[in-house]
């Protein structure tokens, strides 16, 4: 398993065997997605839950990499960890 990905499952309290919805539509999440991503000029930190947000492949596919929903991605991501915090 990935860092990434065992960072976003502990941090958001999931077990691999837990069905993860995708933060977008809620279908079940098989990617978990780096909202800055280092390919596309990002940040060089470690990985952080802020940065991780689980998607299906469709929303990764349609959303993922497109910088014009970067920002909007990252809303949906902080709303839901605001939620989990509370």
């Amino acid at each position: 398993m990935k860092k990434h990905t065992k960072l976003y499952l502990q941090e958001m309290g999931y077990d691999e065997t837990d069905f993860i919805c995708c933060e977008v539509c809620g279908a079940k999440a098989v990617d978990i997605h780096h909202i800055e991503a280092r390919g596309m000029g990002g940040t060089k930190e470690a990985d952080t839950i802020e940065n991780l947000m689980g998607l299906c492949r469709d929303c990764h596919i349609k959303y993922g990499d497109i910088k014009q929903h970067k920002e909007w991605l990252q809303d949906i991501h902080n709303k839901k960890l605001f939620r989990r915090t509370r």
